[in-house]
């Protein structure tokens, strides 16, 4: 605005000019020269302001002042300043200095106005732009909202059909990843001896920066375990908190990953955490907290089921295994036998085999191999059943072949009411002259058995196909058959449950055909044992589906009595 105050100076001949601005609480004043205002001018400056019109003052005496000044208005009338000029008087101030004055005070006006209305745009443009600020700021938050939302409701419905510990890992890895994107997700259990550890899926490894792998005590310095003593959200933020208020060994842990962030929520209900960590500096607001206390007590709640499913998978999995004969020697005869679990573990199956002297000739004894249906506590206390009913039958009638004693555990099992379904193949084998042993055996409905001759290199065990009908509730319990065979020194006999030729994808028949092959390729000096590794790890699948049992007997090579 100084430029109208030098303009005022050229027109009215004066040595000074002003343009006082109007504004709250005081005002702004810009002169010409610059710098040359004094306080009276400016006290005019706002008289004039007062009166709303034109002043002059001729300054009558040397010395004085003398002052003219017009206002400046807006469109509405309303005072923007005063524009005015001084001299020393006395100075008479002239119709046309009057004239000018006002003439320059309304250009000046205008440039006023004009510099009003583009800080008002400016204004408008600057809260226009806040309000776009503001507005994808809270359309990121209700945004950030919805996704947690959903997150939540993904939790309650991944964590509601776990079965396992590892299982439980895994998914509320997988639901805290996609969302709160940490770099690391631990679980941290308390076990029977009252230490905290890390429970780790199948690729996660071991996570050292939720406690040692030794596991720790709830009043130890780890963030974990004064999550659980505390019974609230812990959260590190950076290290040198971490190292001021816990132990070096967790000082070590962080600086191992490189992490900036530790967040340990206790699970409810359990003693046990859940722990976030972050690479990137990362704030957990009061929002993300509740997020986070939300999806571990949804944790907490698959944890306390999980370990439930897992203690009834173990009781079955000890009762299965104590149900398996431990092989006694016996002459004349190698055996070994193999029973590989599925790869899940809460997949216990009613697979079992057997070998028991029998009453009836001299040296005999009883062979089974059966299947019962299921993968549960159930199959397996019903394998037991099974087992000791079959023997029973089998000891409770000497000379009998195998086929009735089949026979009588149907009918023991309909009238029993027992649910009993599954394949088995149950055998006599005898001892006969010249080092030869009778093989006498029925099939329901299992997979054929396998049997290499000797002296037929490079020729496919033998499928003997022989079967009838499955065992089953619905079904009859007979008629059913007893097949002979009669087998030489050096034969190879192998009985199998369906686990391992039962491939997803792969026809049935052509796995069968690979063991026959396998195991007439195997060398009669080969341990049986490690026959039954060679066919588990060549012919099963990789993660069985499936438990599976592996029962092989080779007869004796024959040796002569000396005469």
């Amino acid at each position: 605005m100084n430029r109208f105050a030098r303009l005022a100076t050229r027109l009215l001949a004066a040595p000074r000019a002003l343009v006082w601005v109007a504004a709250e609480g005081s005002a702004v004043v810009e002169s010409w020269p610059v710098g040359s205002v004094d306080a009276e001018a400016s006290a005019l400056c706002r008289r004039v302001a007062e009166l709303g019109g034109p002043l002059t003052l001729t300054g009558e005496a040397d010395g004085l002042l003398a002052f003219a000044g017009v206002p400046l208005v807006g469109p509405a009338g309303e005072l923007l300043g005063v524009l005015a000029a001084t001299d020393t008087g006395p100075r008479p101030w002239s119709e046309e200095d009057l004239r000018d004055l006002g003439d320059l005070g309304a250009a000046c006006s205008a440039q006023m106005r004009l510099r009003l209305r583009s800080d008002d745009v400016q204004r408008a443009g600057e809260a226009a732009g806040e309000a776009a600020t503001l507005a994808e700021a809270e359309a990121d938050r209700m945004e950030t909202l919805l996704s947690r939302a959903q997150l939540l409701l993904r939790a309650a419905e991944d964590l509601g059909d776990t079965s396992g510990l590892e299982e439980v890992w895994a998914r509320v890895s997988g639901l805290a990843g996609g969302e709160l994107k940490p770099s690391h997700v631990g679980l941290v259990l308390m076990g029977e001896d009252g230490l905290l550890r890390q429970v780790a899926g199948a690729e996660a490894g071991q996570a050292p920066w939720t406690g040692p792998e030794e596991g720790y005590g709830a009043d130890s310095g780890w963030p974990g375990a004064r999550a659980v003593r505390e019974g609230r959200t812990v959260v590190v933020t950076d290290r040198r908190k971490l190292a001021r208020e816990y132990a070096p060994e967790a000082v070590a842990g962080f600086d191992a990953l490189g992490l900036h962030t530790l967040a340990c929520v206790p699970l409810s209900g359990s003693e046990g955490v859940l722990a976030l960590g972050w690479d990137i500096p990362h704030v957990v607001d009061a929002a993300e907290r509740a997020v986070l206390i939300v999806l571990a007590d949804y944790t907490a709640r698959a944890v306390e089921r999980a370990a439930y499913l897992d203690d009834r998978v173990s009781i079955a999995l000890r009762l299965q295994q104590a149900m398996l004969t431990d092989l006694v020697r016996v002459p004349g005869l190698e055996t070994a036998a193999m029973y590989r679990p599925a790869a899940r573990q809460e997949m216990v199956g009613g697979d079992w085999y057997d070998l028991y002297p029998l009453l009836g000739p001299p040296g005999a004894w009883a062979v089974t191999v059966g299947d019962i249906t299921g993968h549960d506590l159930g199959a397996a206390t019903l394998m037991g059943q099974l087992r000791s009913m079959l023997r029973q039958a089998d000891i409770d009638h000497p000379d009998r072949p195998p086929h009735q004693a089949v026979e009588a555990l149907v009918r023991a099992c309909q009238t029993l009411g027992l649910p009993a379904g599954g394949t088995l193949i149950h055998a006599h084998l005898t001892p006969r002259p010249g080092g030869h042993w009778q093989f006498a055996w029925t099939n329901a409905g299992h997979p054929p058995p396998l049997l290499t001759h000797p002296g037929e290199p490079g020729e496919p065990a033998e499928e003997l196909r022989a079967h009838d009908i499955l065992i089953h509730p619905s079904l009859s319990p007979g008629p059913r058959t007893t097949h002979t065979r009669l087998l030489a020194p050096g034969s190879t006999l192998l009985l199998y449950t369906d686990g391992l030729v039962e491939h997803r994808g792969q026809d049935l028949d052509a796995a069968t055909g690979e063991a026959a092959r396998r195991l007439a390729a195997a060398s009669t000096d080969t341990p049986l044992d490690d026959v039954l590794q060679h066919l588990a790890s060549t012919v099963a699948p990789a993660h069985p589906e499936d438990d599976t049992v592996l029962f092989a007997i080779r007869i004796a090579p024959h040796t002569p009595s000396a005469c």
